[in-house]
């Protein structure tokens, strides 16, 4: 990061006040559509005899079903490319767009919590509804904590700690 630094790659400055958002997607793992078949046994008090050689052919990916997570993300990508998001070739969790204002807006994911920041705020709240149409989110305000991280935001800047 030093050398990024010192070679004048970028300079960190602090982001203006309330430009950085959360969100959680509820059940994320169910918006998945599996590519193959997969097939399950009925849970034990379902079972009734009638229903002996029977199980169930999911049509959507369930948690803790392999699949899931592969799913889900592919899923995601597909809502945020048809947005006008571009997927970041050096990390597939970052989605980039740069808004008709010249502006930047940038969203990361982690399972199912996402961080958007950017410098235009109308475009992070465009981006909110166009989320919620797609996917059942709670918005969680102010980035406050996130892969372990917490973040304390000041006059001075932004902490973050472990």
């Amino acid at each position: 990061m030093n050398a990024l630094k010192k070679n004048n790659t970028w300079e960190l400055v602090n982001l203006p006040k309330g430009k950085r958002k959360q969100f959680d997607v509820k059940n994320a793992f169910w918006h998945g559509d599996l590519e193959e078949e997969v097939y399950m046994e009925l849970p034990p008090r379902f079972m009734k005899d009638s229903m002996r050689n029977k199980v169930c052919k999911l049509n959507k990916a369930l948690y803790d079903l392999k699949q899931s997570p592969k799913a889900w993300f592919r899923r995601f990508a597909k809502a945020m490319k048809n947005i006008g998001y571009c997927q970041s070739q050096g990390d597939h969790t970052l989605f980039i767009r740069h808004s008709e204002k010249g502006r930047i807006i940038a969203l990361i994911v982690y399972v199912d919590d996402i961080v958007v920041t950017g410098d235009d705020w109308e475009e992070m709240e465009k981006l909110k509804k166009k989320l919620a149409n797609e996917f059942k989110i709670k918005d969680l305000g102010r980035l406050k904590y996130f892969l372990g991280i917490k973040v304390v935001h000041s006059k001075e800047g932004m902490v973050i700690s472990q």
